[in-house]
């Protein structure tokens, strides 16, 4: 029988949809028009929950519905139902902090992504690129959406892991131990007299472990820093002030916010007193520097307190929200967009207004806005802040963003760590026949690395087999997929340098963990020997951040 009256579910998604409508709109159109469209909605829900053909459930329905809904808007305002937010929870208790281990999901497979130096993982021999099939004798669900619950347990219990590395299988005992990791993943001397801090994310304690690295930085006599925000996702907007507040004088604007709604127009300014108003700076960014990373360059830049060097960063300028809602669901919405201090809007693509094809408008470079700096230099909107010195290492381009979707650099990791042994980082090196070795390795797997071009034609095959045009066309299809092979293979060769860098950085990982990581690239990394030269040649540095 139909669970068609189902007043606990219906009533839930009803208060689910007045939070979404009131949220966004702001009372704009006037509480009328809102409850009317609610009625509609209501009416249109009973009905056809009590007179579709086959059977449903109001849970399924109202879940098609809100996601529906949301799918117009932008992929950062979701909606959790009871179940999510329970997982969430779960997941939220750092099962994967207590075995020291990242994991990451390609297709149907969970491949361990990175190990932590002597935590449990390291410590039961588990390797980057090894692939679980069990979990305490359990097989794992091909579909499997969230493995942390799997993992978690108490600090000090057992967990029994089986793997397969290079096709054989093995099997790992961990005992989960309770870590608590830095946000600050390495600080260090690049040169006698540049320091080096390398963030990862913005948690709770960013600008208090980044404040403390500069301090004991400047004891040891670095007189200039660079500040590595490459790959960080971001995180709290209170540590992005925070960590600006420590070049720039108490007080000083380092972003805002603005709405349709006005309670959601907020200034951010610097709270605390600097370390140091004079140290200068080198940021360092690239296209996975996204949200928080973004407020911390874009401020410094727009403010003349540092010199950007690396790729444009991602452009996620949106900010989120979460809102309890009633039975225990949750939703994130985006109240706002967030500005640098010059008035840039880094946002990069605009999911409101959209294309014939359905997808959202980036602006084109010949549309950008220009800004002042504060001492009067031009800098541009767009998408992303704009470093000052752009290296083609940290680009990353459509067949990079293709390769990391993939478990391709993963895989040939593990291959070449089979076969070389390398003592230190200091040994390491990666040539051009090694890199070779990786194209030739990512051409025997091209079936798993889709472009958006291959995308898109795979639907149009589809739909020329449904249309019995297929006989027709299979000639020119087949000789247009050799020709798509062909250019894929050439963009790894034109985009070698920001390619090799990824390579670069899963391999010393693999070998040396995240300190052997930095270590190496204070000696050899492109961005940070660029930053070197700038802060050591100060009349270049200071000529960059002159109008």
């Amino acid at each position: 029988m139909k669970k068609n009256k189902s007043k606990l579910n219906r009533f839930s998604v009803v208060g689910a949809l007045v939070v979404v409508v009131l949220t966004t709109t702001g009372f704009a159109s006037g509480f009328f028009e809102i409850t009317k469209q609610l009625e509609i909605f209501n009416t249109l829900f009973k009905e056809l929950s009590l007179n579709y053909v086959d059977e449903t459930t109001p849970a399924t329905l109202m879940d098609k519905a809100i996601n529906g809904m949301l799918e117009g808007l932008d992929p950062y305002t979701v909606f959790y139902n009871e179940q999510e937010v329970g997982e969430a929870r779960i997941n939220s208790g750092g099962a994967l902090a207590l075995i020291g281990a990242e994991l990451r999901r390609y297709n149907d497979r969970w491949l361990v992504a990175k190990v932590d130096q002597d935590g449990a993982a390291d410590k039961a021999g588990l390797r980057p690129g090894d692939e679980l099939a069990q979990i305490n004798g359990l097989d794992i669900d091909p579909n499997l959406d969230q493995i942390e619950p799997l993992l978690n347990g108490s600090p000090g219990s057992l967990l029994t892991l089986s793997y397969l590395r290079l096709g054989a299988r093995g099997e790992a005992l961990l005992t989960r131990e309770k870590t608590v990791k830095s946000s600050v993943a390495f600080s260090g001397l690049a040169t006698p007299k540049i320091g080096y801090i390398a963030v990862t994310e913005f948690s709770a304690k960013t600008s208090a472990d980044t404040k403390k690295a500069l301090y004991v930085l400047k004891e040891q006599g670095a007189e200039s820093l660079i500040l590595d925000l490459r790959g960080n996702p971001g995180g709290l907007l209170s540590e992005a002030v925070n960590m600006v507040g420590l070049f720039v004088p108490k007080g000083t604007l380092v972003t805002y916010t603005q709405s349709v709604v006005a309670e959601y127009n907020v200034s951010f300014t610097t709270t605390t007193n600097p370390v140091d108003l004079e140290i200068p700076i080198v940021v360092l960014i690239n296209g996975r520097s996204a949200s928080a990373s973004e407020i911390v360059s874009g401020a410094l830049q727009d403010l003349d307190r540092g010199v950007v060097v690396g790729g444009r960063s991602f452009g996620k300028g949106l900010v989120q929200r979460p809102k309890k809602l009633s039975y225990g669901t949750q939703f994130k919405v985006t109240i706002s967009r967030y500005y640098t201090p010059s008035g840039r809007c880094i946002q990069a693509l605009d999911y409101w207004n959209r294309d014939e094809n359905g997808d959202p408008v980036k602006t084109l470079p010949k549309n950008y806005n220009a800004f002042q700096t504060k001492g009067g230099r031009t800098v541009y909107d767009g998408g992303g802040v704009l470093p000052d010195v752009v290296l083609p290492s940290s680009d990353f381009s459509p067949i990079t963003t293709a390769l990391l979707k993939t478990p391709v650099v993963l895989d040939f990791g593990a291959d070449f760590y089979a076969r070389n042994d390398i003592s230190s980082w200091e040994n390491f090196a990666f040539s051009n026949s090694h890199y070779q070795g990786f194209v030739g390795f990512v051409a025997a797997h091209q079936a798993s690395i889709e472009t958006q071009t291959e995308a898109l034609l795979g639907g149009v095959l589809k739909m020329a087999q449904t249309e019995a045009l297929w006989d027709k066309i299979s000639p020119e299809m087949v000789v247009l997929e050799q020709q798509i092979q062909k250019a894929k293979e050439a963009l790894l060769q034109d985009k070698k340098e920001e390619i090799q860098a990824l390579v670069i950085d899963d391999l010393l990982l693999r070998y040396f963990y995240t300190d052997g990581l930095y270590r190496y690239k204070l000696k050899n990394n492109p961005e940070v020997l660029e930053a070197v030269d700038l802060l050591s040649h100060p009349k270049k540095y200071a000529k960059i951040l002159q109008p």
